[in-house]
């Protein structure tokens, strides 16, 4: 009998591997590459529902806390009633790209009023400078978002000085308790709304394909969460708990893999050129992500009206070529030029 082998042509999503077949009956099967991974599951405990916030004051005695520095630039309120007796300041200066400046205030905040654990508010913003006390402080953290930027399930950090973002990554700067609170989410803008979801669709196409499987299924399901819930009204409660989900799975996959070119930008684009981070990934995501997303993303984003390309956010196509240079990826201006000219919607 003879057999013919090939290579498989094969999406980024799938196994590499070689097709076996066989040339009298034309059957044939896969012969794959080995599999080789290491993983380490993060240690944040994860609670989720409608009406979780009411739950923050037994999870920061859960953690042997007394004393809170609650971070919240916006609302907060019902997380501060609930904190009750634990609240011992409140901070509302959280701002895009965690500058250093500012968790400088915070760290002083912090220290004054004696505080030993800290609980965030919020999206982003809220849940960087949240990170960057934690880990300078040696203080648990508490992170409730309202937006579905997934960055509270990563040991990742991203800090602004002098103008350069600059991201590490240890598993002390990983949230010791996220609580997702689908309730919190119901005021966010529909315009918010959709650029907070491609931020964490963009979190779980940078891990699709991934070789550890838990990990490849994970941002499976995170992409088809969030496409579905854009694919009808993402303002229903509904949509905004599989979205909110949806987030959490893709920042749980983010937290496993290395950053890649999509992401490098975003955080050059935010810290250096001051673009808001969310919409940024937006503008991104249709020249950085698989040929098989790109138009689905590009035109869900249209028909909500959120802008799908830099020039639309005010990028000047002067800093194009410093941007590129910023990020050090051959392919960083090629991506940069496609996404400020908008090159998809032809």
């Amino acid at each position: 009998m003879e057999i013919h082998a090939k290579e498989w042509l094969h999406h980024p999503s799938e196994p590499k591997g070689l097709i076996l077949r066989c040339c009298v009956c034309s059957a044939s099967r896969r012969i794959f590459d080995p599999v080789s991974f290491t993983f380490e599951p993060g240690r944040t405990r994860v609670v989720f529902g409608r009406g979780t916030a009411s739950s923050v004051r037994a999870e920061v005695e859960r953690l042997g806390a007394h004393r809170v520095l609650l971070i919240a630039r916006h609302g907060g309120d019902e997380v501060a009633a609930a904190l009750g007796p634990l609240l011992a300041a409140r901070f509302t200066g959280a701002a895009m790209h965690t500058p250093v400046e500012v968790t400088e205030r915070a760290l002083t905040s912090l220290r004054e009023h004696g505080a030993d654990c800290v609980v965030s508010v919020g999206g982003g913003s809220s849940t960087g400078l949240s990170k960057a006390l934690s880990v300078r402080a040696g203080v648990p953290q508490v992170v409730l978002p309202t937006t579905y930027a997934g960055s509270e399930v990563t040991p990742v950090l991203g800090e602004t000085a002098e103008g350069l973002k600059k991201t590490r990554r240890d598993a002390t700067i990983q949230p010791d308790t996220v609580i997702y609170d689908v309730d919190l989410t119901l005021d966010l803008p529909l315009g918010v709304t959709v650029t907070s979801a491609f931020n964490a669709l963009a979190h779980a196409i940078a891990a699709r394909g991934n070789e550890n499987p838990l990990v490849d299924a994970i941002a499976t399901k995170a992409i088809e969460g969030v496409l579905h819930a854009l694919s009808g009204d993402p303002v229903s409660v509904e949509a905004r708990t599989e979205l909110l989900s949806s987030a959490w799975l893709a920042g749980t996959c983010l937290a496993s893999v290395p950053m890649g070119l999509h992401h490098k930008l975003a955080h050059v684009l935010g810290g250096s050129f001051g673009m808001p981070h969310a919409a940024t990934h937006t503008a991104l995501l249709s020249y950085t992500a698989p040929a098989d997303l790109a138009k689905l993303i590009h035109d869900t984003a249209t028909r909500f009206g959120s802008a799908t390309s830099l020039r639309a956010l005010g990028m000047a196509e002067s800093d194009l070529s410093r941007a590129a240079e910023i990020a050090e990826h051959p392919d960083a201006l090629r991506v940069l030029t496609n996404a400020w000219r908008d090159a998809s919607s032809g």
